[in-house]
C-alpha cells in the first residue's frame, strides 16, 4: 500500500559512535524523501563526529575513523540539511526514542535552529511492536518477506524501514490508517516534551518529569519547591534540548516561582 501523504516525509537512519544522547555524534546519515505524488529521492552522507568511534560502535556498522576523517562535519552539512528536510513529517525505527533527540542534539550543537516540534514522527519499531514484537531484520522479512542485506547501514535500514511501513498498512488495514497523524499518534510511546522522555506530558497535558525521584512531578513544582534542581539538570549530562525545553519551562512559568 502507497502512503497517502499531505506533506512530504523523509524516513532517516544514524549511525553514531554511541548510544548516549548527550555525548555521541553522528557518522553516517540516510534519508529517504517520499514525496505525496509517490516520488521518492534518497541520499547518504558520512559525517565526521569530530571525535573517536569506539571499536564497540564501528563493529556493528562498520564505519572507523579513517573513513570518515576527510568527510565534512555536522556543522558543515547541518543547514542543507535542515532545508531538505523542512516541512516534512519524519519516519524511521526507533527513531522517537534514538534518532530524532539524537538529530535534535547534532543541530543544537551547531545553532542551527530546527523546530522539530512542527512536524510528526512516525516510529515503525513501535507499530511493529505494538503488533509483532520483532527486530528490524525480522520485520523487514516478516512483513516483506526478504532478508535485510546489509543490516546496520544507513541506506539499507532505511529502505527497509519504508517498505515495512507501507507493508503494514497492507496487513493492518482494518487497524492502521493511511494518514500520517494517525500513524504518528499511534507509533508514539509517551507524549514527550523533549524527544528524549526527560520530560513528558501527563494525561491532563502538564509537563512532569519522567525519571529519578521526582518521576511524575510537575516540573514546575519541582523548581518552586526544589530550587537547585534546575541548576543540577543544567549541569548534568542531559541533552541540549531537554535543557532547552526546562528552560522554556522555567521562562515561561517564572512568575510561579517566586
Amino acid at each position: 500500500m502507497e502512503l497517502k501523504l499531505t506533506n512530504p516525509i523523509v524516513f532517516f537512519d544514524l549511525e553514531t559512535t554511541g548510544i548516549n544522547i548527550a555525548k555521541d555524534k553522528i557518522v553516517e546519515i540516510s534519508v529517504l524523501k517520499v514525496m505525496p505524488n509517490g516520488k521518492e529521492e534518497q541520499k547518504t552522507i558520512r559525517v565526521n563526529p569530530e571525535m573517536h568511534i569506539p571499536e564497540q560502535a564501528s563493529a556493528i556498522h562498520g564505519i572507523y575513523d579513517e573513513d570518515v576523517k576527510d568527510c565534512p562535519t555536522f556543522k558543515e552539512i547541518a543547514k542543507d540539511l535542515a532545508r531538505y528536510i523542512e516541512g516534512c513529517d519524519l519516519g524511521g525505527y526507533n527513531s522517537n526514542r534514538f534518532d530524532i533527540p539524537l538529530l535534535a542534539e547534532e543541530f543544537l550543537r551547531v545553532d542551527v535552529d530546527f523546530d522539530m516540534r512542527k512536524r510528526k514522527f512516525v516510529d515503525v519499531q513501535t507499530i511493529f511492536h505494538k503488533m509483532e514484537q520483532r527486530t528490524l531484520s525480522a520485520a523487514y522479512r516478516f512483513y516483506c518477506n526478504k532478508n535485510l542485506e546489509d543490516a546496520h547501514t544507513a541506506a539499507a535500514d532505511t529502505t527497509a524501514t519504508y517498505e515495512v511501513l507501507k507493508a503494514q498498512l497492507d496487513r493492518y488495514n482494518d487497524t492502521l490508517e493511511n494518514d500520517i497523524t494517525f500513524l504518528s499518534k499511534f507509533s508514539a510511546q509517551n507524549n514527550t516534551a523533549d524527544f528524549a522522555g526527560f520530560i513528558i506530558f501527563n494525561e491532563d497535558g502538564v509537563e512532569v518529569f519522567n525519571f529519578g525521584k521526582n518521576k511524575g512531578v510537575p516540573v514546575v513544582q519541582v523548581l518552586k519547591e526544589q530550587p537547585g534542581y534546575f541548576a543540577w539538570m543544567l549541569n548534568g549530562e542531559f541533552p541540549l534540548y531537554t535543557k532547552k525545553i526546562l528552560t522554556e519551562i522555567r521562562l515561561r512559568t517564572a512568575g510561579l516561582l517566586k
